[in-house]
């Protein structure tokens, strides 16, 4: 394909952005999603599904670091996590950073997502796909929180929601009901993160899943980076009934972060752990804050 093939994506249906997409280096479709590797001149290899950007290897760490490490930072020793989605790695990299943890549980409905990871996106997940801390099931989400893991006696220092939008199949995972579920499956001092969608071009889902995990969660911090993949700004949400990212100083995050080693950090520190959390006056009056 020529250079200037363009990639689309509507945020909105008097809205959208696009990139300058290189070549197509793979494309298909399976069971549950249409999916495109492409080589883009800017973000290096991209990742689409359903017509919509997943992740690319330029700029991945605007997410997965802030979906993680908030949550992880404030936890005072995370030994164990869930991450339903996320097939493609990034954000059990940002996990296993952590030398506490001890099991990382990866539940990814759609095998082909790994396999894509395997042969595309290694500068992305670091082979932390290979990591032996790594219990990987290629399964429903939905059934391993409601069914697979209560019957396991199962339970998470951390749980991350790293799904595609909630449209169709993946609706219910961002049900006031499946956020019970998963709190079901938190230990006392466990947090739950995911992302939120974006404020201006998404206001009912942002105020939405908001207000669901309000009601389940004493605790609910919504968080808001820009994402160049994403074209906008793009909340994250943690919410725990214990911890409270707030409560730990900027000093302390950087400590933190010192004392566990963590390295090659690209967005993430102590000022970045409140700034993000810091909300303009018109998100606050949409979440009602």
């Amino acid at each position: 394909m020529e250079s200037s093939q363009r990639i689309d994506e509507a945020l909105h249906e008097q809205a959208g952005f696009f990139f300058f997409g290189g070549h197509l280096i793979e494309a298909g479709e399976t069971p549950y999603q249409q999916y495109e590797v492409w080589q883009s001149p800017l973000l290096g290899t991209l990742f689409r599904l359903d017509g919509y950007f997943m992740t690319s290897e330029r700029d991945e760490f605007f997410y997965h670091e802030n979906i993680i490490h908030p949550a992880a930072i404030t936890h005072p020793a995370p030994r164990t996590a869930l991450v339903i989605g996320g097939g493609d790695g990034g954000s059990i990299e940002e996990i296993f950073k952590h030398p506490s943890i001890e099991r990382v549980v990866l539940v990814e409905l759609d095998g082909k997502v790994i396999d894509i990871a395997r042969d595309h996106l290694a500068s992305i997940h670091r082979g932390a796909l290979d990591d032996p801390r790594l219990e990987l099931h290629v399964a429903d989400g939905l059934a391993y929180v409601r069914e697979t893991a209560p019957a396991r006696g199962e339970s998470f220092d951390l749980i991350v929601l790293d799904l595609t939008d909630p449209i169709g199949p993946a609706a219910e995972l961002y049900s006031e009901r499946y956020f019970a579920d998963c709190k079901a499956l938190l230990t006392a001092q466990g947090a739950m993160t995911l992302h939120i969608g974006s404020p201006f071009f998404q206001p009912e889902r942002v105020r939405g899943h908001v207000q669901d995990l309000a009601r389940v969660f004493r605790h609910v911090t919504p968080m808001f980076v820009h994402i160049p993949l994403y074209g906008t700004l793009w909340g994250i949400a943690m919410a725990s009934d214990q911890l409270d990212p707030g409560s730990v100083s900027a000093h302390e995050v950087d400590a933190r972060i010192h004392a566990r080693g963590i390295e090659h950090l690209q967005y993430y520190n102590g000022e970045t752990h409140h700034a993000i959390a810091a909300l303009p006056n018109y998100i606050r009056q949409l979440i009602g804050r």
